[in-house]
């Protein structure tokens, strides 16, 4: 009988996500009408919407068919929402309405900012701005490797493959690295079974030391970048790629896909480098010249210190935000009657 207390609540729990999803398929208004009435009931100042394909389709809906004076409402673009997706027959109506009812819109690229313009933004573009909220610069530093980061013996993949990740073509490029590898671990994290399986042959075949890590902590992964000379990060679509920011404040030369808005943190060839998703063969150019270079990889590392300082740190971006809140709430007026 001890159990049942524990074992109750999480059926219970199971049981309404099955109800809200029956509901969902019988009645596709239900989430518009659940989130309209929530919305008449706190009267938000605000109504931010993090995320554009879901939350930003739910908001627009609901604009549309609400009664009343609405709140300002903020849009943020998260990674691939308008650089990949405003591409795609079957969304780009739909961003093209929540860029026309939107009073803020907020991303993290200035390439979004035009391209968000060219989709038909009528409302006012706020700073742009990472989204991760930054780093505690003081707490990480502990994590890092004594020494030069070019006396780090490790490689860190990125091992996500799918509708944007690339992670076959970073094995591949390693794989064309295979001599200059030598002495060195390949590290790959967010792997799926068939990136494990790919990287497996890779590392029989070539001899290059490759572990895949399993599911770790945030600060778990820090820790890892904190021993890794490189890293690598391919994908066909992001804002400003997370790896790429935790490469910066961690001291890790990052090569990554020039489909990142990357151009705008890290000068290619100085700081870093910025390659084609899709080829092999340049990104492997990259892997040898860092892995070979190690003024460049300590050189990188210092001016990426410097990035970091400026535009990464926690506290100087939790103000920021609190700012544009502050911002928008005065010239809203406060809150509505």
């Amino acid at each position: 009988m001890r159990g049942v207390p524990v074992i109750f609540p999480v059926i219970s729990r199971y049981l309404a996500y099955f109800a809200r999803g029956i509901l969902h398929i019988k009645n596709p208004g239900y989430q518009v009408s659940r989130l309209s009435r929530l919305i008449k009931k706190l009267q938000p100042d605000v109504i931010h919407s993090m995320e554009i394909q879901g939350a930003g389709y739910l908001v627009a809906e609901v604009k549309k068919q609400y009664k009343g004076q609405f709140p300002p409402w903020i849009v943020t673009n998260w990674g691939s929402d308008i650089y990949l997706f405003g591409r795609l027959d079957a969304h780009v109506d739909k961003i093209k309405e929540v860029l026309a009812l939107c009073d803020y819109y907020s991303c993290e690229c200035v390439r979004d900012v035009q391209l968000a313009r060219q989709l038909g933004l009528k409302g006012e573009v706020l700073p742009v701005n990472t989204n991760t909220g930054g780093f505690d610069l003081a707490k990480i530093a502990k994590w890092r490797q004594p020494g030069p980061p070019s006396s780090r013996r490790i490689v860190l993949l990125k091992g996500h493959q799918g509708w944007s990740g690339r992670a076959f073509v970073g094995l591949r490029s390693l794989e064309l690295c295979a001599d200059e590898l030598k002495g060195y671990k390949v590290i790959i994290y967010s792997a799926n079974n068939d990136v494990k399986m790919a990287a497996e042959l890779v590392s029989k075949s070539t001899g290059i030391s490759i572990e895949c890590v399993p599911l770790m902590s945030h600060d778990e992964i820090l820790g890892l970048y904190g021993r890794a000379r490189i890293h690598i990060g391919l994908g066909i679509s992001d804002a400003i790629s997370t790896a790429l920011l935790e490469s910066i404040v961690m001291g890790v030369f990052p090569i990554q896909s020039c489909t990142a808005c990357a151009d705008e943190w890290i000068v290619d060839g100085e700081s870093g480098f910025i390659v084609p998703p899709e080829d092999p063969q340049q990104v492997s150019i990259a892997i040898k010249m860092a892995l070979t270079n190690d003024s460049l990889v300590d050189n990188a590392a210092e001016i990426n210190a410097k990035v970091a300082v400026e535009r990464l740190e926690q506290s100087m971006l939790r103000q920021f935000s609190i700012d544009i809140y502050e911002k928008i709430v005065t010239k809203s007026g406060g809150k509505r009657e």
